[in-house]
């Protein structure tokens, strides 16, 4: 199944994550949105909230 993901960042600082085995830099604030769901995607452990097809990047887990 693949649907349309949208990460946004609601960080003061930049956040990395893999896409299709690549670093691809959400910049603070930002928007982006992802075609083919989140088959590909390796978000690095941080606070986070899913509302079905958006998901909320916070702040890092320490």
């Amino acid at each position: 199944m693949t649907t349309q993901i949208t990460i946004r960042s609601d960080r003061d600082t930049d956040y990395t994550f893999q896409y299709k085995g690549e670093d691809v830099t959400l910049k603070a604030g930002g928007i982006l949105s992802i075609a083919d769901g989140l088959d590909e995607v390796v978000l690095p452990t941080c606070a986070m909230k899913i509302v079905k097809n958006l998901i909320v990047i916070k702040s890092d887990v320490k």
